[in-house]
């Protein structure tokens, strides 16, 4: 299938000149829209980011923190960070009589949104051409006219309206202007958000951090009891880590360093990499994978979070040979390790894009939950994150409350690079799902040779909790051999049947470049999404 924007199809759609995947249709098609006007991968990441923040809010914002992986036409890979750490007022003290951080409400909006400052960075470096009233003029277009509500919106909104109508600010009056929750068909208008977006247009995107809009930001938030303030916004800035890298029999892996789990991510290929399964989606295929999730995540759980508060070295471990075959001789190929272990949550969208100039872009951005922290701003329309809720209300120890810390992420945009050239942009959203699809979705098509849709629209597993959902057991959707759930539960899985595709999978999504430019890409059916390509 070639050219144009297709939706979910059986089929990878194929492509020349750039190509585009993003879990809803207008998001893929606001980034081919910048490709074809002469924009590069990067710049039509941006398009994609920003009409997501509007078709999507359940799942992103530009109130929610983002991060990208780059693979530039040179062979060069960097990354940028757009993640906010903790109020200077985000201490102990503010949360006393609270055993936890709040999940929604002004105490949950207790850190920066950083992803602003990452389309910043990204456009300082990016090489482009175009300008930003360009990249955004979907984004603001959508805003201003409406959308149709999609029903995967429409079920959250549902779901979520009791404890989000009553927060302060204009979640109600956005997202629920008939005095109900938005329904499929519904238009979700957001002239608010358009507002704000075409001053970021016209004032760039520092303006969010330092200008006038800044100052609008911090008066909303105030108002609205949130710990943020001008002075935590003007301190932020985006930052450029070196990737983590791994690699694997079929060429080298990259993901986003702490305080992302993309380390997580990596280990689990990195020790599935130690074994040599003969039939896809075997028993001896997921089993594997499983099993070096669980290794991977007892690392992760105790390693990864705010670099400035850890010493860990990740890529130091993923470089010694040696170190992963210990890791992976700790795997029983027969039995499962018993488990849960305390699970990650987070809502997000991953997204990708690739150019005629060979340059393949990873990009994800979320408000961790539906809606982030459920604040939705007076004066800009900007629905702000709720990621620091996830610190632990302690005096140390992993990803305890400090002002400034950054907080753990589930967020990890993936890269890889093949031995015969092919670079790989792949990535979902779904907290603990994510390592997990990233791994199925990867060992499907590169060790196994799964067609690339057909790797994202088979039948998926998912150990934990994730996106929607509460248990700790081993999710396993319909359509694998019958065979498989029973050889699962033998061998000391606690598995639960998810029935059909499900949201609660993610929404994954993967765009392939070869050495000649032909470009393949793919889509979840499991999302609103499309793959966009010329």
């Amino acid at each position: 299938m070639t050219g144009g924007l297709h939706t979910v199809s059986d089929r990878t759609v194929h492509g020349q000149g750039g190509m585009v995947t993003a879990p809803h249709h207008l998001a893929a098609q606001a980034g081919l829209g910048v490709l074809q006007d002469g924009g590069n991968a990067v710049e039509a990441t941006i398009a994609v980011a920003a009409t997501l923040a509007v078709v999507y809010p359940h799942m992103t914002a530009i109130g929610g923190d983002g991060f990208w992986l780059v693979a530039e036409p040179g062979g060069q890979v960097h990354a940028i960070h757009g993640v906010g750490g903790a109020a200077q007022a985000a201490n102990l003290d503010l949360y006393a009589g609270h055993q936890s951080v709040p999940t929604r409400g002004p105490l949950a909006a207790n850190t920066v949104a950083g992803t602003l400052s990452a389309w910043e960075a990204l456009l300082a470096g990016s090489g482009g051409s175009l300008p930003l009233e360009r990249l955004l003029r979907d984004a603001i277009a959508h805003a201003e006219a409406g959308v149709p509500v999609t029903a995967g919106g429409a079920a959250l909104a549902l779901a979520k309206g009791d404890e989000l109508r009553h927060q302060p600010g204009l979640y109600a009056r956005v997202f629920e202007p008939q005095g109900r929750p938005l329904e499929v068909g519904d238009s979700l208008r957001q002239p608010l958000l358009a507002e704000t977006l075409r001053r970021i247009a016209a004032e760039g995107p520092g303006s969010f951090y330092t200008g006038a809009l800044a100052s609008d930001v911090a008066a909303d938030l105030a108002e609205l009891g949130s710990p943020v303030s001008a002075a935590d916004l003007a301190a932020h800035r985006a930052t450029r880590p070196a990737p983590l890298s791994v690699m694997v029999r079929e060429g080298r892996l990259f993901n986003t360093a702490p305080p992302t789990q993309g380390f997580a991510s990596l280990l689990i290929l990195a020790l599935f990499d130690r074994f040599s399964p003969e039939v896809v989606d075997s028993f001896d295929h997921v089993h594997a994978l499983v099993e070096a999730t669980k290794q991977a995540f007892l690392l992760r759980d105790q390693h990864v979070g705010d670099p400035a508060w850890h010493d860990f070295d990740h890529q130091r471990l993923l470089d010694d040979p040696a170190a992963l075959d210990e890791l992976a001789a700790r795997i029983d190929p027969a039995q499962a390790l018993a488990w849960p272990q305390p699970p990650q949550w987070g809502d997000t969208c991953w997204f990708g894009a690739a150019d005629g100039e060979g340059r393949v872009v990873s990009a994800i951005q979320s408000t961790y939950f539906e809606f982030g922290s459920g604040l939705v701003l007076p004066r800009t329309g900007i629905v702000w994150q709720n990621r620091g809720s996830s610190f632990r209300l302690a005096e140390s120890g992993w990803n305890a409350l400090k002002p400034g810390r950054k907080p753990f992420h589930t967020l990890n945009p993936a890269l890889a690079k093949f031995a015969d050239g092919r670079v790989m942009a792949y990535g979902t959203m779904g907290g603990e799902g994510q390592p997990q699809t990233q791994a199925a979705l990867f060992t499907r098509y590169a060790r196994f040779g799964v067609d690339l849709q057909a790797a994202i629209s088979a039948p998926r597993w998912l150990l934990g909790r994730t996106w929607g959902d509460q248990t700790t057991t081993l999710k396993v959707e319909d359509g694998f051999d019958p065979a498989l759930y029973a050889a699962l539960a033998a061998a000391g899985h606690d598995v639960e049947r998810a029935g059909p595709l499900t949201a609660t999978m993610g929404h994954a999504g993967a765009i392939v470049r070869h050495p000649d430019g032909r470009l393949d890409g793919a889509t979840d059916p499991r999302s609103d999404g499309a793959v966009a390509a010329w």
